[in-house]
C-alpha cells in the first residue's frame, strides 16, 4: 500500500504542471500502459480538483467508483482540446460551471417538469413508487438544480460526490428505489427538461446535456451498498 501511495505521489509531482492530456504524459514520462495511466490519471485528476473522498459517508465506495466518476468528469467538464498548447485536461471548464447557474430557470418550471416526468414514467413505476415520486419531486429536482447552480464554487466542487450522496442517494435509498428506478428516473428527468421551452437555447441546452451526462453517470455508479 505504502509502495502504491509512494508512486502516485511521484507520479503527481512529475505531471501535475503539465500542458496537454494527463494519460498521455503519465504513459511518456513513465511508459506505463495504456489502463494503468489511466487509473494514475484519474487520481491525479481528483487530487488536482481536490475531491473531497474521505469522509465516513463515502467510504462505502470503492476505487473504481471514483475512477469511472472521474473518467465521467474529465469527459464532459474539461476543456476541449483544440490543439492550443496551453490544453490541460485536469483543468475544469470554469465558462461551463458558470453558466450552469442558468439551470435554475428548470426551478421557475417545476410544476411543467414534473408533469412531464411523472406522465413518463407512470407507465413503468408501481402506484406506491409513482406517489412517493409525486410527493418528493420537488426534494428531487431541487438538489439535482441545486447542485448544478452552485458547482462553480470551489467548496461545493469539491464537495461533489458527498452532496451526490447526502442530497441525492440518501433519499432515493430510504425509499427504497432500485437501480432500475433510478436509471429510468434520471432519464426521464434529462429528456422532459429537454422537452421544455425554457431550454430551447442551444448554450444552455447544450450545459444541460453536459451536467446530466456526468451526473447520471456517477449516481448511477455510487448507488449500491
Amino acid at each position: 500500500m505504502k509502495r502504491q501511495f509512494d508512486n502516485v505521489k511521484r507520479v503527481f509531482k512529475v505531471v501535475e504542471d503539465m500542458q496537454g492530456s494527463v494519460v498521455q504524459n503519465i504513459k511518456t514520462n513513465f511508459l506505463l500502459p495504456e489502463e494503468l495511466a489511466r487509473r494514475y490519471g484519474a487520481v491525479v485528476f481528483i487530487a488536482c480538483i481536490k475531491f473531497e473522498t474521505s469522509k465516513k459517508k463515502l467510504q462505502y465506495l470503492t476505487f473504481p467508483d471514483f475512477y469511472h466518476c472521474a473518467q465521467s468528469i474529465m469527459a464532459s467538464w474539461t476543456y476541449v482540446d483544440n490543439g492550443s498548447p496551453e490544453y490541460d485536461d485536469t483543468e475544469l471548464d470554469r465558462e461551463f460551471l458558470l453558466d450552469l447557474r442558468e439551470l435554475r430557470i428548470l426551478l421557475d418550471k417545476e410544476k411543467e417538469h414534473k408533469h412531464l416526468v411523472c406522465q413518463k414514467l407512470k407507465p413503468q413505476l408501481l402506484e406506491r413508487s409513482y406517489q412517493e415520486l409525486d410527493s418528493n419531486f420537488r426534494s428531487y429536482t431541487r438538489a439535482l438544480v441545486g447542485l448544478a447552480c452552485n458547482l462553480h464554487r470551489s467548496r461545493e466542487l469539491r464537495s461533489l460526490f458527498l452532496e451526490l450522496v447526502e442530497r441525492c442517494l440518501e433519499p432515493w435509498r430510504q425509499v427504497s428505489w432500485s437501480h432500475t428506478d433510478l436509471r429510468n428516473f434520471l432519464s426521464s428527468y434529462y429528456q422532459c427538461a429537454l422537452e421544455m421551452d425554457v431550454l430551447r437555447e442551444a448554450d444552455l441546452k447544450n450545459s444541460w446535456e453536459r451536467y446530466m451526462t456526468v451526473i447520471t453517470s456517477c449516481l448511477l455508479r455510487m448507488y449500491h451498498a
